[in-house]
C-alpha cells in the first residue's frame, strides 16, 4: 500500500511532498528515510523495498527546495525564510502524520548525509520519540563550514540571500573530488560507480544542477554547527540507539575521522552507539551495487535489535 501526503511546510510557504509505503504484511516497526543535500527520497527505492520486506512500514519526503516539493511549489534551491530547522520541523511533522495513521509501532530513523544532520538534530529535540536512529554518511567537523558560514552570513546581511552565488558551494564542497582521481562530472565524491554519478546528475528530481540560494546555503552551515561535540550529544536521550555507518573514501566524513568524532562525542555523554565504517567507500555506500544489500541487512538488524530490546 502506498500512502501520499501532503502537509504544509515549517517554512510557512510550501506543501511538503512525501510518502508512505507499507508492506503486506503486519508492520513490526516504521523507518523514516530521510534524504541529503540536492537529491529526493526515491534515490532510496532499494532500501525502501528491502526495509519494506523485512516488516518495516517506510515514510519519506522532498525537502523543500528539492524534488517534488520543489517542483509542486517551484522553490528550487530556496529553503525559504523559516531558518535552518525548517526540514527538521517538517521531518517531525511527518512523523506525526505517520503515527497518526499507524500508532504504537517502534518507530526509527534513518539519516543520510544532510539527511544524517537532520536525523541528529531531530534526536536531540524530539529523541525521545524514536526507538533508534541510523546516521549514515555523516561528519564531526566540516572543512572549511566556518570559514564559509562567515561569509554567507555577510551576504545574507547585506540583503543578498535571495541570490545565487556558486562561489560559495564551490569553497564549501568543492575539494571534496580531492581522493577521485580523474573529474569529469564533480559528483564522483559521492561512489565509484560510473552509473551512479550519471543518474545522479541526470535524474530530472534531482537538484545536482540546480543554484541555491546564500540564504539556504547558509542554512546549511548552521545546520552542521548545531550538531557538533558534547553539546549536541547531551541533548539526544541516553537510551536512544544510535547506529552511525559511512565510509573510509567519504569526504563528508573526512575518510572515517568524522564518523568516529561523531560516535566518540555520543560515547563520552555515555550513550549506546555502534559504529561501522566500510573500507575503500566513498558518500552512499547504500548505492554501491557490492554493498548496498550488506548495508541495509546491517541497519536491519540494529533495527531489528532495538525494538526488541524496548518490547522487554
Amino acid at each position: 500500500m502506498l500512502h501520499e501526503v501532503s502537509f504544509q511546510s515549517f517554512n510557512e510557504r510550501d506543501q511538503v511532498q512525501g510518502w508512505i509505503y507499507v508492506p503486506a504484511a503486519e508492520p513490526k516497526g516504521i523507518v523514516q528515510i530521510i534524504h541529503g543535500f540536492g537529491e529526493h527520497s526515491r534515490r532510496y527505492f532499494h532500501m525502501i523495498v528491502k526495509f519494506m520486506e523485512a516488516g518495516y512500514i517506510v515514510a519519506a519526503d522532498d525537502h523543500v527546495g528539492h524534488g517534488k516539493t520543489a517542483m509542486m511549489n517551484d522553490t528550487w534551491g530556496d529553503w525559504g525564510d523559516k531558518g535552518f530547522r525548517t526540514m527538521m520541523e517538517d521531518e517531525h511533522r511527518l512523523t506525526q502524520i505517520v503515527k497518526e495513521k499507524y500508532p504504537n509501532l517502534p518507530y526509527f530513523l534513518f539519516g543520510h548525509s544532510m539527511g544524517s544532520f537532520i536525523a541528529r538534530d531531530y534526536a536531540a529535540a524530539y529523541g525521545n520519540e524514536l526507538t533508534g536512529a541510523t546516521f549514515c554518511g555523516t561528519a564531526g567537523i566540516f572543512r572549511g563550514a566556518k570559514e564559509t558560514a562567515a561569509r554567507l552570513k555577510e551576504a545574507v546581511d547585506a540583503g543578498k540571500g535571495k541570490e545565487c552565488d556558486g562561489k560559495f558551494a564551490a569553497e564549501l564542497m568543492g575539494w571534496m573530488c580531492e581522493r577521485c582521481g580523474e573529474i569529469s562530472i564533480g559528483n564522483e565524491w559521492i561512489c565509484a560507480d560510473p552509473y551512479v554519478q550519471r543518474d545522479h546528475a541526470k535524474d530530472p528530481f534531482d537538484a545536482f544542477t540546480r543554484p541555491v540560494t546564500n540564504q539556504s546555503m547558509y542554512y546549511f552551515t548552521q545546520m552542521m554547527e548545531c550538531i557538533e561535540g558534547t553539546e549536541w550529544a547531551e541533548h539526544v536521550p541516553k537510551e536512544l540507539p544510535v547506529y552511525n555507518i559511512g565510509g573510509d573514501q567519504d569526504p563528508v566524513g573526512e575518510y572515517g575521522m568524522g564518523i568516529y568524532q561523531v560516535s566518540n562525542w555520543l560515547c563520552e555523554t555515555g550513550h549506546n552507539v555502534k559504529t561501522r565504517v566500510y573500507a575503500g567507500y566513498r558518500h552512499e555506500i547504500h548505492n554501491y551495487s557490492d554493498l548496498k544489500d550488506e548495508v541495509e541487512d546491517g541497519i536491519i538488524a540494529f533495527m531489528n535489535s532495538a525494538a526488541q530490546s524496548a518490547g522487554e
